[in-house]
């Protein structure tokens, strides 16, 4: 997943984090960079979603996910993943299907199967900003923004972790991407050594609300810079309201996964 997308890994550089051929980097290199590292291939995890609301009370979920690359003809590299819920009963065999496409201009397609509905919704584009399975996660946070549709700029240096990290605001450059997303502005927090997000907040395009994604566990796994702990934390005028962490274990990568697999069929039939 890419929150998440889902996704967070990088690749450990060679090069010093602070220039390419001698030049500091721009804000929009930086967050290029986070776009195109390395995530690894074929992987399979196991997933615990733990949600905690404001009064202290916990919800459980366990997930198994597949993800997958494909290169495709004209030399993009697209995502598919496919997620299957296991517990508790009330939401054993819902499963999520994404497709995320490289093209920008080709909106990302994503199914979710309901089991006591025997039916699988289609999520809408003005769909996307609202709550992943009444998680703190919106549905866009599982697929890689479109690049061209925001504006970048580096408001400083902060340590976080002990690590250096840019600061980056991000704004979306319209109100119909604004509105997609579910986030009319967000400052990320990349670590200069592996260019892996590992801290964000985003203000919510309605509500008033903020968002404080926090990455509190990442290593290496087969050379890929891996997080196997994040959280998202929904705060309104300072007070928690929601928040929803996430572990993941057994990770593994460059399995043989089939095309097969990400298929509405597979979605509907489970595992």
């Amino acid at each position: 997943m890419k929150i998440i997308t889902l996704a967070l890994a990088a690749f450990a550089l060679t090069m010093t984090a602070q220039a390419v051929n001698g030049a500091e980097l721009t804000a929009r290199e930086i967050v290029t960079k986070v776009d195109d590292r390395d995530d690894g291939n074929n992987r399979i995890s196991e997933m615990q979603m733990l949600m905690i609301d404001k009064n202290g009370d916990h919800r459980v979920r366990k997930i198994k996910t597949f993800d997958k690359d494909l290169i495709v003809g004209n030399g993009d590299e697209d995502r598919r993943s496919i997620m299957f819920f296991l517990s508790p009963a009330d939401v054993k065999d819902t499963a999520f299907l994404t497709y995320d496409y490289d093209a920008f201009e080709k909106d990302d397609d994503q199914w979710l199967f309901l089991p006591a509905l025997k039916k699988t919704k289609r999520i809408a584009s003005t769909d996307k900003s609202g709550s992943f399975m009444g998680s703190d996660f919106n549905y866009s946070d599982m697929t890689r923004r479109n690049l061209d549709a925001y504006t970048f700029k580096i408001l400083k240096e902060a340590e976080v972790r002990n690590h250096k990290t840019w600061v980056i605001e991000s704004l979306p450059k319209t109100r119909a991407e604004a509105a997609e997303t579910g986030y009319k502005k967000s400052i990320l927090f990349v670590r200069q050594d592996n260019f892996v997000v590992v801290r964000a907040v985003h203000w919510t395009d309605t509500g008033k609300k903020l968002k404080y994604l926090d990455v509190t566990g990442l290593e290496q796994i087969d050379g890929v810079w891996t997080v196997t702990a994040m959280s998202m934390t929904t705060k309104k005028n300072k007070v928690t309201e929601h928040k929803t962490e996430l572990t993941f274990s057994n990770i593994k990568y460059n399995q043989d996964l089939k095309d097969n697999m990400f298929t509405l069929r597979r979605l509907e039939k489970g595992l």
